[in-house]
């Protein structure tokens, strides 16, 4: 007999915050399928794009937006989308 996802629910609800938490976490990654690469080749890969990014901003040639104005863009989108 299969389990119901009904029953996952009420097991997974009587995990700890944490446990839930980490559940989430596992879960949402599984949808994204298998990762491509170990844990520290992605680690790598994301100093490497910091480390890009940090050089357009010392050469000057990033576009740097303010922290409000982003915080604007973000609630105008969430005002349009209904939520």
């Amino acid at each position: 007999m299969a389990i119901t996802l009904a029953e996952i629910e009420a097991q997974a609800l009587q995990l700890t915050p944490r446990e839930r938490g980490d559940l989430a976490h596992r879960l949402i990654a599984s949808l994204d399928g298998p990762a491509e690469d170990t844990p520290e080749a992605i680690a790598q890969a994301w100093d490497e794009e910091i480390a890009r990014r940090m050089a357009e901003i010392d050469a000057g040639t990033a576009e740097l937006i303010p922290h409000e104005q982003v915080l604007a863009d973000v609630d105008e989108m969430l005002r349009k989308s209904g939520n």
